[in-house]
């Protein structure tokens, strides 16, 4: 099946979902159809700041509209936070969505744990994946530690590349929600966090929703090809 992305938000994440689809497929032995159009992080990060999921919805519609115009039969956004207008862009996709959101809360179910930590950013983190993961007990970093851990991982984001600095405040944030909440399992969900735990050991068990995410999208991707 040809797959459609929207990328973009931000770069290092697309970078990520394209790297982790072509060794699926090229593991397989397999052809990958996929075609990426390109939305606008500082754009998104408005919208999100403004709690403004229809205008975001909107946007990302028409992107679907170039996807499917490039034959394109299913759409996924590359990014944890850009799920915060997914019911929204449902309502006006011209493509069957791979939606994150249902696939994590499926994944954590049968991971064998019962409570999480969240990092990423603040519309993520506040709505718990956005209301949508019931499986398990969900718990988020505490006061202004929250808010630190949204602006820095937006600058980073951004920025497309994790400096030392980025690496230790994350890996330490984790390290709270681990120790002091007494979390299962710290899930990296902010698309662009592979940037500061690659290849880490932070210590603590960590699961990166955009992976999840990405084999949800294979096992779409699959489905038609011979």
């Amino acid at each position: 099946m040809h797959i459609g992305l929207i990328g973009g938000i931000g770069p290092a994440a697309t970078a990520f979902y394209y790297r982790g689809l072509t060794r699926a497929f090229a593991a397989m032995g397999r052809k990958l159809e996929l075609t990426i159009a390109n939305a606008e992080v500082r754009e998104m990060t408005r919208n999100m700041d403004a709690r403004d999921p229809r205008a975001q919805a909107a946007i990302f519609a028409e992107l679907i509209g170039r996807l499917k115009a490039a034959g394109a039969k299913a759409a996924a956004v590359t990014s944890m936070g850009g799920h915060f207008c997914i019911r929204e862009l449902s309502d006006v996709s011209s493509l069957p969505l791979i939606n994150a959101i249902p696939v994590l809360d499926q994944h954590f179910g049968t991971m064998g744990v019962k409570r999480i930590g969240l990092l990423g950013s603040r519309a993520v983190m506040e709505s718990k994946f956005y209301g949508g993961v019931n499986s398990v007990e969900i718990v988020v970093p505490k006061g202004s530690d929250l808010d630190a851990v949204h602006e820095r991982y937006v600058a980073m984001a951004t920025a497309a590349v994790a400096t030392d600095a980025d690496r230790r405040f994350f890996l330490d944030a984790g390290k709270r929600l681990a120790d002091e909440q007494c979390t299962d399992v710290v899930v990296l969900s902010g698309t662009d966090l592979f940037l500061a735990f690659e290849g880490a050991s932070p210590g603590y068990r960590i699961a990166d929703a955009a992976e999840i995410h990405i084999g949800a999208i294979v096992r779409a991707a699959m489905q038609d090809v011979s």
